[in-house]
């Protein structure tokens, strides 16, 4: 099926993929509920929500009305989170485990010095909690030297240099001790992650790194069940089918779609088939030496004409790699390449300055801002993308990309699988 057909949408399917995110999707839910009425009184239509009919993955209704247009639009969220909680070691050693492991693999394949070469935020981000979880443990032996050495001279004050055996039984005291108040303080931060974000970032990036860019077993299979998910979708009466990715769930849907077309489950006559990538991060995989399989499905669905393929990032998120063209980036571009249309949805235009202000150095809330109200909308527009009468395809017909895409190839890891 062509994307290039028009037809006005009436009904859409809205599969959702979200990022390495531990919460259950109903924060999801509750996010467009409320974003969608503020976005719906600033732009002039209307939004509203009903609970999810049926069996199936978490989701819900939405009817939007567009002047005399109505839309009905099933949203549903294709759940890994179970995946991310089952990655997320609970222990303090294991996780500084995983920071070692991580580090290396990120500098040893060459894949950081790679990546420094695109946008500063997203490899600040990547370091960030490895400082961080560095400083809290030099603040835990700083605090447990402290404590070691107030100890020990107390109790040469008291016993005296004698090498006694109440000597000793006190020196190992104190040096528990002193283990004990290193801990408490790594537990004091571990507590207040969701400050923080170090263990919840560290767990993110290890989670890449764990295969050096190959997918898991388990996140394999789930794939799959959302490839079924999605050909089941094209196979109903529906206008549009979108799939929608954020930030690590870009580049899952990437690979979900990927295998929809190529096993040739794309129905001639079906609904139009539409791909909208959200604040991605593709490069932290795809520049890994095993991500084969990611960079082949890259390669694939940016020249196949089933679907359309928008990506949409913003120089003011510093979570993404903003403006950075993930296929060519990643330096598996051919020819025949006529997707993503790389877009900015463009925070320092589309928020009024006191918005922007407010959120500026709010960063993890402006990783979501692609699924929030913008007070000064220009032609993205979440809601009426995903609640509206119109395709995709139609919407950003013509568009030029973003002049300032970054679009040479940076990766120095660009076999794919065949």
């Amino acid at each position: 099926m062509s994307s290039m057909s028009q037809r006005q949408v009436a009904r859409r399917r809205v599969f959702y993929v979200p990022g390495y995110d531990p919460i259950h999707p109903r924060r999801y839910r509750e996010l467009y509920r409320k974003e969608g009425a503020a976005q719906a009184a600033i732009s002039g239509y209307e939004i509203a929500l009903r609970p999810k009919t049926g069996d199936g993955a978490y989701g819900w209704q939405v009817e939007g009305r567009f002047g005399s247009q109505t839309v009905a639009a099933d949203v549903e969220v294709l759940i890994w989170s179970d995946i991310v909680r089952d990655s997320m070691s609970n222990s303090i050693p294991a996780t500084y485990q995983q920071l070692l492991d991580t580090a290396w693999t990120y500098i040893a394949s060459g894949a950081l010095w790679r990546l420094m070469r695109l946008r500063k935020g997203p490899v600040i981000a990547a370091l960030y909690p490895v400082v961080f979880l560095l400083a809290q443990l030099a603040l835990a032996c700083a605090v447990a030297y402290g404590v070691a050495r107030l100890g020990t001279e107390a109790i040469l004050w008291l016993f005296g240099p004698g090498q006694t055996a109440a000597f000793f039984v006190m020196i190992l005291a104190v040096a528990a001790l002193a283990g004990g108040c290193a801990l408490l303080v790594l537990r004091w931060f571990r507590a207040r992650d969701n400050r923080f974000f170090a263990y919840y970032l560290m767990h993110d990036y290890a989670h890449s790194a764990l295969l050096k860019g190959a997918y898991p077993p388990e996140l394999e299979a789930r794939l799959a069940v959302f490839a079924d998910a999605v050909a089941a979708a094209l196979q109903e009466p529906l206008d549009e089918v979108l799939v929608v990715g954020h930030s690590s769930g870009a580049h899952l849907g990437v690979s979900v779609l990927a295998d929809v077309i190529r096993a040739g489950r794309v129905p001639a006559d079906g609904p139009q088939l539409a791909f909208l990538s959200l604040g991605q991060v593709v490069p932290m995989l795809s520049f890994l030496p095993d991500a084969q399989r990611l960079r082949a499905d890259l390669q694939y669905l940016s020249e196949t004409d089933a679907l359309t393929w928008v990506d949409v990032t913003a120089p003011g998120d510093g979570c993404s790699f903003a403006l950075c063209d993930p296929v060519s980036v990643t330096g598996v571009a051919r020819p025949g390449k006529r997707w993503p249309l790389v877009l900015s949805a463009a925070f320092t235009q589309t928020l009024s300055p006191a918005r922007w202000k407010a959120l500026r150095w709010r960063f993890f809330r402006l990783h979501f801002q692609y699924m929030c109200a913008f007070d000064r909308p220009g032609d993205y527009d979440y809601f009426a993308i995903t609640a509206g009468p119109v395709t995709l395809a139609d919407r950003y017909r013509g568009r030029a990309p973003s002049k300032s895409r970054m679009d040479r190839a940076v990766s120095g890891h660009v076999t794919v699988a065949r």
